[in-house]
């Protein structure tokens, strides 16, 4: 009879512990997920924070504490989803809030109020799964579970942007060259597919020629930006991107590509006015050199540097109350990240415009890796390079698996600027 009212008393003391842990989690002020080098999966914490806004939450974002925290309404629910994740978090009674805002008052801190989850779009050919590489925003998406819509010429032409907060440019060549791997590919399978495609889509929309369509395409793009939108960029469609909107009118497309010759002294009629980032560049005409134009500095790299353990780029330390945007967007628990190869691996300093936000750039200050810009009422963000954990990405190497990279900073680069769009209006302030 004891032993049984031993039982009983065991199973009531369980529940009633059960309970208060339970009652813990869901009356705790605050759940906060650290983002510095104790947190066991930095690219999952950001599908945590998308997450908690997708169900009408608000998420704040503690710039520079702890290597970029959130901090949200504590539930059973964020809890639970943290586990499940492999995400770290700590339960932050008002105590301790109280604490966490005295530091971040007195110190290069800040905390930003993210209001609402980002309608994501990537830009992307529709054979994009045929191409033997892979895009590094998609990769990362699709690990952090952060959901998103591809979108290619036709819905942009038709005016399908408005749709979308933030909008991130595939490996794309805008000038119309096919990547300029005329020399190499020309006669692979996939290099004749995608040829294919996009001047079957150019004739289709009414244009003559690929580099028209691209032009038409990147215009959009960038009336898009103006009236508000957030575009991020990264390896070729970043310089591809300024040189075709600064050859507007103006042929720079070999006959290789496009069946008629260049425009004679095309690279002294560029007009620098139109492009974003860029100016003072030149084009390379030449078909057989894998190379847009002189923006890119992936020529002088092997004189420079002795591979992956010796390139790295710096991130700047913005003033986090006078400069939240860009504070945003380097938030990481490194301030040096590895460098990483691209056709466009970085921009050298020199063809900057003035007006640009120099977010990262080599221990020399010659090359910029990473660059932000505002435009009209939006913004642009350029990251040079192809993906942050594979230092060469060749042609037809496997896709990264970010499960053996929880924890990249370059990656996480990538998702600072995925959550920006969230962020307060009133903290958009330049």
């Amino acid at each position: 009879m004891l032993n049984h009212k031993a039982k009983i008393m065991k199973i009531h003391i369980f529940i009633f512990a059960l309970f208060l842990l339970v009652t813990n989690i869901a009356h705790a002020d605050k759940i906060l997920i650290n983002m510095d080098l104790k947190q066991t999966d930095h690219l999952k914490a950001y599908g945590i924070a998308y997450w908690v806004l997708s169900q009408g939450h608000k998420v704040d974002w503690l710039l520079n504490y702890r290597g970029g925290s959130f901090m949200t309404d504590a539930s059973d629910a964020v809890g639970e989803r943290c586990r499940l994740q492999g995400v770290s978090f700590e339960i932050v009674g008002p105590s301790e809030e109280a604490q966490i805002r005295a530091t971040i008052e007195d110190n290069n801190m800040e905390s930003v109020l993210l209001e609402k989850a980002p309608k994501v779009a990537i830009y992307a050919p529709p054979n994009s799964k045929d191409e033997p590489w892979d895009d590094a925003v998609n990769l990362v998406l699709t690990y952090a579970e952060i959901p998103f819509q591809t979108i290619w010429d036709d819905e942009i032409l038709k005016g399908d942007l408005k749709k979308y907060d933030w909008v991130h440019l595939h490996h794309e060549d805008f000038t119309g060259q096919y990547g300029k791997f005329f020399a190499s590919y020309r006669n692979t399978i996939w290099y004749k597919r995608s040829k294919q495609i996009n001047e079957e889509t150019a004739r289709r929309l009414g244009f003559r020629k690929v580099s028209q369509l691209k032009l038409a395409v990147a215009k959009e793009l960038k009336k898009y930006v103006a009236s508000g939108g957030f575009m991020f960029a990264m390896c070729s469609a970043t310089d591809t991107y300024d040189i075709a909107l600064a050859a507007e009118g103006i042929d720079i497309v070999p006959a290789e590509s496009d069946s008629d010759p260049v425009d004679p002294g095309c690279a002294e009629k560029l007009d620098f006015s139109k492009s974003l980032a860029f100016e003072n560049f030149t084009p390379v005409l030449d078909p057989l050199v894998y190379e847009h134009s002189d923006i890119d500095t992936s020529p002088n790299r092997a004189e420079r540097t002795l591979g992956p353990e010796a390139d790295y780029f710096i991130l700047f330390d913005f003033s986090a109350k006078y400069d939240p945007i860009p504070t945003m967007l380097v938030q990481d628990h490194v301030n040096a990240v590895n460098g990483f190869l691209g056709q466009c691996t970085g921009f050298h300093k020199r063809f900057v415009k003035d007006y640009i936000t120099i977010l990262g750039d080599s221990e020399d200050k010659e090359e910029v890796k990473y660059l932000h810009g505002k435009f009209g009422s939006g913004t642009f963000t350029f990251l040079g390079g192809h993906d942050p954990e594979d230092y060469q990405h060749r042609i037809g190497d496997p896709p990264t698996e970010l499960e053996l990279h929880k924890n990249s900073p370059g990656y996480r680069l990538i998702l600072n600027n995925v959550l920006f769009p969230a962020a307060e209006k009133k903290e958009r302030k330049t």
